[in-house]
């Protein structure tokens, strides 16, 4: 198995207990583990009972174990604070208003959430050497699948804009007249090192997604959940990004053979539309569904939660990174 290992899936169907469960479950095999939750709910605490924040902290009682939670509030912030130093560095005093509004009405668009959000996880793969497994309890599919399209989109934007930007330095070079000191494209021009820079990130984005991560759907027992999830695996295939395997959360236990009460037949016709949606599931969908995993009638916590981890039949094994 991959050394990145991501749990999507529709918001809701328990992302973040199956990423826990096999964090988990990884850390009881010996296997070094980090599970980073990129989601806003925070559940990861709830988990475990344990505040985590934005450094990773030793998850009490299971050895081997780290958990840290990324605030997306927070990475914006950092992420235009970071922008407007950059930039504010480069441009003449009269445009620092002026780029202090642009980047205060960015501050609300979902791009700017996106970015920073995916900033930082890739940071944390960039970072990742302490640990021989690192888990994402990623965010509801739609914002995670925007996520993962960015690198090659992004790759071909900044080469563009390199492009660009040494067009104008030469221009600029043969228009200097007099004692005016031309910038030279070779000679440490600011903003051709930072596209550079960006350039590199999103080629290692691009690469460890590609070669060095696992892809996990979550998915409930309804139809929803099952139009959600083949939207999701069409999405990714479209971005290069096949899916490994499918886990189906919050099915109905079945009652005992000699209950008849009117609860017993609502679990037995309950069982019965969950048992056709998942047959539906194997017979559309090429992902294989490797967890059937029920309802639990307490939150999954301690014992519960190494129960659920023992149910995923997801290889906890690393495999030597290809591109990482």
């Amino acid at each position: 198995m991959e050394p990145f290992v991501f749990f999507g899936g529709k918001g809701g169907v328990g992302k973040t207990t199956v990423s826990c469960a096999y964090a988990r479950k990884c850390a009881d095999a010996g296997v070094d583990t980090l599970v980073v939750s990129t989601d806003p709910a925070h559940s990861v605490s709830d988990v475990f009972d344990q505040q985590f924040g934005d450094t990773s902290e030793p998850v009490d009682g299971v050895d081997g174990l780290d958990a840290l939670e990324i605030d997306p509030d927070e990475e914006v912030t950092a992420h235009l604070d970071d922008i407007r130093n950059r930039l504010s560095d480069q441009v003449s005093a009269s445009m620092v208003n002026e780029i202090n509004k642009q980047l205060e009405m960015a501050h609300q668009t979902p791009g700017a959430y996106e970015s920073a959000l995916f900033d930082r996880f890739v940071e944390v793969m960039r970072q990742s050497d302490p640990y021989d497994r690192v888990v994402f309890d990623t965010a509801p599919t739609g914002s995670t699948l925007r996520l993962l399209g960015l690198p090659e989109f992004l790759e071909d934007w900044v080469d563009r804009l390199m492009y660009k930007r040494r067009q104008s330095i030469d221009l600029f070079e043969k228009a200097a007249i007099g004692n005016n000191e031309p910038r030279r494209v070779m000679d440490g021009d600011p903003v051709l090192e930072r596209l550079q820079d960006r350039k590199e990130f999103f080629e290692f984005a691009g690469g460890a997604l590609r070669n060095d991560a696992a892809f996990f759907l979550v998915l409930n027992p309804d139809q929803l959940s099952v139009n959600e999830t083949t939207r999701a695996i069409d999405d990714m295939d479209a971005e290069g990004l096949g899916v490994d395997g499918l886990i189906a959360n919050k099915l109905t236990p079945a009652p005992d053979d000699d209950e008849n009460g009117r609860g017993a037949r609502y679990l037995r016709d309950r069982i019965e539309t969950e048992t056709d949606r998942l047959d539906q599931v194997r017979g559309s969908l090429d992902p294989p569904i490797l967890a059937e995993i029920e309802t639990r009638t307490r939150e999954i916590r301690g014992d519960l939660l190494a129960e659920v981890a023992a149910e995923l039949d997801v290889p906890v094994g690393v495999e030597e990174p290809t591109f990482v």
